[in-house]
């Protein structure tokens, strides 16, 4: 069991990350719980269908997950840097749900690879995936509540930071596996 523990929360780490810079970024507090709750479905859900998909599923995960990460991560990061410096506009909308369903898959791609080894760990799917997405659904929470203290503190300039966090993220996911082969 502590093994698997382990494991979410490495998965969880990224999705955290993204939480932080989107309780940064954002005033209220439904995209904050919309995402976390996502964070939590998707990384589940992505490791049950590692699980079941098997080496053939990790493979083409492992082929093409950087590009998709970076892409989406990228993508949300500079649209969040670009919000938070322009002048502030109460009908500015929020982050969406198309926005969160994006970080959502973003986030979880490593869980569909991670998914291939659970069976590894000899814990049941009924206990394996629940753990991945209650522990991630924590740390998404916790991980938006210190971006949203440390947001209001330092205002909508620390959107800037979230955006280039996820900027970040994007390309370390990328670098790496380039670097990797």
């Amino acid at each position: 069991m502590f093994d698997l523990v382990l494991l979410a929360v490495g998965l969880a780490m990224d999705a955290t990350a993204v939480a932080a810079g989107l309780g940064a970024s954002e005033r209220s507090l439904r995209p904050l719980l919309t995402g976390a709750v996502l964070f939590g479905v998707f990384q589940a859900g992505m490791s049950g269908l590692g699980w079941l998909g098997g080496a053939p599923l990790a493979v083409w995960a492992a082929a093409v997950d950087h590009w998709i990460a970076f892409g989406l991560l990228a993508a949300i990061g500079l649209h969040m840097i670009k919000e938070a410096l322009e002048p502030d506009d109460d009908d500015a909308p929020g982050t969406g749900a198309a926005a969160l369903l994006g970080l959502a898959v973003a986030t979880s791609i490593d869980a569909l690879a991670a998914g291939v080894s659970l069976p590894v760990l000899g814990q049941p799917a009924l206990v394996a995936l629940p753990t991945i997405g209650g522990v991630t659904l924590a740390l998404a929470l916790a991980g938006g509540a210190l971006g949203r203290r440390f947001g209001q503190r330092v205002g909508r300039r620390f959107g800037v930071v979230g955006g280039l966090v996820l900027v970040g993220i994007g390309a370390k996911v990328l670098l790496s596996h380039l670097a990797a082969g």
